[in-house]
């Protein structure tokens, strides 16, 4: 069986991250964008040393038939950037979700029913130095899934090959809730109070908003079943902020930029969760409308 061909919608940071490892390990790949087709030299910086990669570039509506698809788009455009390149999509096409935040592989299910859809998530770390210039600035786990596979599809076997750390997760959706449970708690306040992650545990103020989220999703996991997550969340919360304390969350970077965030994935995902349980979550509901009332 010949191998599946790549086209990764969202050329940002993570996609150019992955499209190129998957390239550089023997996948075909090609690059969505909102551009003209053309091909397009990525630079992946890594530890000091740089690597380079040509990678072929179509235009949404330039693309053949499409049968693998790795979406990195923000959340908010995932829904719309798959109907733009859905008329190019095989009836049973593989779409990888690897996006922030929760709710997302549901509703492109209930949209397209055809597509098998998976969702994965990355403690990977990447930026742009400039639009081909990839820095990979953190190496973590990356992991796949699908809710109710057990074993994972034959395209897998090329993430295994490219990406280190990759692995197959069949309970995919307490891993993404246990991401979405620590964004929910460090991206809004670090929006809101313009400070590096590290600061949520050096001010005493951040450190009892902190606290008072990680209560909230306490109640919220143990009522949706993911027992783990109640029984870690602060300690994971602790763990991160150190490990990451010179970083500016992506909620940060989105507003400081004047661009939309993420806040409806993150949060908006918990309040739905918590309102299905009848929990009021009081302090999420408010960090959630502060965002939303600076976030343009």
């Amino acid at each position: 069986m010949a191998e599946a061909h790549w086209h990764v919608l969202g050329a940002g940071a993570i996609g150019c991250l992955f499209a190129a490892a998957l390239a550089r390990s023997g996948s075909g790949v090609t690059l969505v964008t909102r551009g003209h087709s053309g091909r397009r030299r990525l630079r992946i910086e890594d530890s000091g040393a740089t690597t380079e990669v040509e990678l072929p570039v179509c235009g949404l509506h330039d693309a053949g038939q499409i049968a693998t698809l790795l979406v990195t788009t923000k959340a908010y455009d995932v829904v719309d950037a798959v109907a733009a390149v859905a008329p190019r999509l095989a009836d049973d096409a593989n779409v990888l979700l690897l996006v922030n935040g929760m709710g997302l592989a549901q509703e492109l299910r209930s949209r397209h029913p055809r597509l098998q859809v998976y969702s994965g998530t990355t403690t990977q770390g990447a930026y742009r130095r400039d639009p081909t210039h990839i820095c990979h600035a953190g190496h973590g786990d990356t992991l796949i899934g699908r809710p109710g596979q057990a074993e994972p599809p034959p395209w897998f076997g090329q993430w295994v090959r490219a990406v280190p750390r990759c692995r197959w997760e069949s309970e995919i959706e307490a891993a993404l809730w246990s991401k979405l449970a620590v964004n929910c708690v460090i991206n809004p306040l670090t929006a809101l109070h313009g400070c590096r992650n590290g600061e949520l545990a050096l001010r005493a103020e951040l450190r009892a908003e902190v606290e008072a989220l990680c209560r909230e999703v306490t109640q919220v996991s143990y009522a949706a079943g993911y027992t783990q997550t109640a029984q870690t969340i602060g300690d994971s919360v602790a763990r991160v902020i150190a490990g990451t304390a010179d970083n500016r969350s992506s909620m940060l970077q989105d507003v400081s930029a004047g661009r939309p965030t993420e806040i409806d994935y993150i949060t908006g995902y918990l309040l739905r969760i918590a309102e299905e349980h009848g929990i009021p979550a009081q302090r999420n509901r408010a960090i959630f409308e502060e965002v939303k009332a600076i976030a343009h």
